[in-house]
């Protein structure tokens, strides 16, 4: 698409929505069990359904950190460098229960008819 050509508005909502849950995703992932960086990152990326990458990936979860949401831990490893692992942090819980209760009303909006 050359700079001149308007973005297909679809495609520019799609990866605007994509942004918007990105925290919420990555919230919930942690939820479920500490993930080493590098694994939790494959993993998002890998999914394909949110089509981000590394490069969002690791400032978001530096961000989470400096604002307490997520705290990390390194641990040695025999095979290279420590590994940095990211968990919740009681805050990081209190947001995502935010968080999924924001999303849940939204859905519920959504699904409602409107006149």
């Amino acid at each position: 698409m050359s700079p001149s050509t308007p973005q297909d508005p679809f495609q520019n909502w799609t990866v605007q929505a994509r942004k918007g849950l990105l925290e919420l995703w990555v919230l919930r992932a942690l939820a479920a069990s500490e993930w080493y960086g590098y694994d939790l990152v494959n993993s998002l990326i890998s999914d394909g359904s949110l089509g981000i990458t590394e490069g969002t990936l690791y400032p978001l979860l530096s961000r989470l950190r400096v604002q307490g949401l997520v705290s990390t831990r390194l641990v040695e490893s025999s095979s290279g460098p420590a590994r940095k692992y990211y968990h919740l942090t009681p805050a990081g819980k209190r947001q995502l229960s935010q968080m999924n209760q924001y999303w849940t009303q939204l859905n519920s909006m959504l699904e409602t008819p409107h006149d």
